[in-house]
């Protein structure tokens, strides 16, 4: 999915350098629920965090919120708040090392537990920090004290009012139309706040609103200060995936207007298409074998994350064009493993690497194959697609010198117009667009053209021997499999 306006103006002040004088810029924990000094980069101005259950998405977001001397919901907190000693954990040793931004310069902390006190404290640079856990999804009903509102003959005697742009922020995400939103204070109990909503209907409270309302009107009563930090648990819970959508819209304009920071966790694949690919995080693996590696696909997450059955290997590759290319190589020069293979993709190339490492150390529990795009490097546990050049610019190319082939019967247009359209598109600077340029002006789905030209360029124009690079490792997967 194409990233939405909103985004794409944050990306533009991002790249400006102008901005952001405030932010953190990476972790490195140790001795904290299993990790080992494993660097976590934060390269954009909202970092998505995803992994299994228990990969240490939790600990990375506490981490970010403890190595700063901000205010947590009205209370300065420590890394004993978010990391407490227990009598089952004890984080003697552990060590949280940042590097932050400060103006121009770049400046490093250390937060650390040498016996039974943290120590560092004093030194944590001062930032705004809000966090937002998963007790906003609880509803009102089930609160403690909240039950005894409910059951008393009680008025409202104040009420604190959202702004309008607050309120049209709130209908903007929940796609329908708020007159006005308040959190209100009944006469049973002064310390227990209510939210209230208005439609175009009626009023109703949180005792009656649906979990995902609720959820909101709480989260947007939080104050995102500018150059603030704002921590999120779970953004997706209890929210549909258009209002997943819309949230992150929203948190990308209060983003590039405030010069906030946010550093959230999600399993959600319609966070992820909402985002940038530096922007998403994934951790692969756990524990001491843990990695964090950005760029990551929504379909890779999700693939990585589920326990479906999967036919006998998984191939990753880097976006839907590659996938495309390898699909039709096999299926011309390697039929037979069609069947047998999935193929993924996974996301950006510095992904790839990480994972053809994770190949060539033999952690992946079902054989698995990593094939990047040929303007890479050689890398071990990947192969290299044909070509030493992006999938488009290789197969168009390669098509061109055949004066494309039949190229123009696969499409059902004529020869002419194929070679028009073709050879216009490849004026184009970026060759990302060439395939739905071409497509466009031949009145064709660009998924439809892209792949009716890698069919004819794998029969025609992809040599034996570099289609036998390409078939070789998946056989060989396949045979020690068996």
């Amino acid at each position: 999915m194409a990233i939405s306006d909103e985004m794409r103006r944050l990306q533009a002040k991002w790249a400006s350098g102008g901005g952001w004088p405030k932010r953190l810029e990476s972790l490195e924990i140790n001795n904290v629920r299993g990790w080992r000094n494993q660097r976590v980069d934060f390269r954009f101005p909202i970092a998505a965090i995803v992994g299994e259950n228990g990969s240490g998405k939790s600990t990375i977001i506490q981490a970010a919120a403890s190595v700063y001397n901000g205010r947590v919901r009205k209370k300065t907190k420590f890394a004993s708040d978010f990391l407490p000693t227990t009598a089952w954990d004890d984080y003697r040793n552990a060590r949280i090392a940042y590097t932050y931004r400060e103006g121009d310069v770049t400046k490093n902390g250390l937060v650390r537990k040498p016996t039974t006190r943290w120590l560092g404290n004093d030194e944590r640079p001062i930032r705004d920090v809000e966090w937002v856990d998963l007790s906003r999804i609880q509803p009102v009903s089930a609160r403690i004290g909240y039950a005894k509102i409910a059951k008393s003959t009680h008025i409202e005697v104040s009420a604190t009012e959202f702004e309008k742009k607050r309120v049209e922020r709130l209908s903007s995400i929940m796609g329908r139309k708020y007159q006005s939103a308040r959190m209100a204070v009944s006469s049973t109990d002064p310390k227990r706040k209510v939210p209230v909503l208005v439609d175009e209907s009626r009023s109703y409270s949180g005792f009656h609103q649906g979990t995902g309302e609720t959820t909101m009107i709480e989260f947007l009563q939080t104050d995102i200060n500018e150059y603030g930090l704002l921590i999120i648990d779970e953004i997706e819970t209890s929210l549909h995936p258009r209002s997943q959508r819309r949230l992150i819209r929203a948190l990308a304009e209060i983003c590039r207007e405030r010069q906030a920071q946010i550093i959230m966790t999600t399993h959600s694949p319609y966070i992820l298409d909402e985002l940038p690919l530096e922007a998403r995080m994934y951790i692969l693996g756990k524990g001491e074998n843990r990695e964090i590696v950005s760029g990551v696909s929504a379909n890779f997450a999700m693939t990585d994350m589920d326990d479906e059955t999967y036919p006998d290997c998984e191939l990753y590759v880097e976006d839907e064009r590659a996938l495309t290319m390898l699909s039709e190589i096999i299926a011309t020069h390697g039929p037979e493993y069609a069947r047998r293979s999935k193929i993924v993709p996974s996301g950006a190339a510095n992904l790839g690497r990480a994972l053809g490492e994770m190949v060539a150390a033999k952690r992946f529990s079902r054989p698995t194959w990593v094939f990047i795009d040929g303007d890479n490097a050689p890398a071990r546990g990947c192969t290299l697609l044909p070509g030493d050049d992006a999938p488009e610019r290789v197969v168009f190319n390669d098509l061109k010198s055949k004066e494309w082939g039949v190229l123009h019967q696969r499409i059902g247009r004529d020869y002419s117009r194929v070679a028009d359209a073709c050879q216009t598109a490849m004026t184009l600077s970026d060759h990302h667009q060439w395939v739905n340029s071409a497509g466009s002006s031949l009145l064709v789905p660009g998924s439809h053209l892209w792949q009716s030209m890698c069919s004819v360029w794998a029969a025609d124009c992809l040599d034996q021997d570099e289609a036998k690079k390409i078939i070789q490792p998946i056989e060989d997967i396949l045979i020690n499999k068996q």
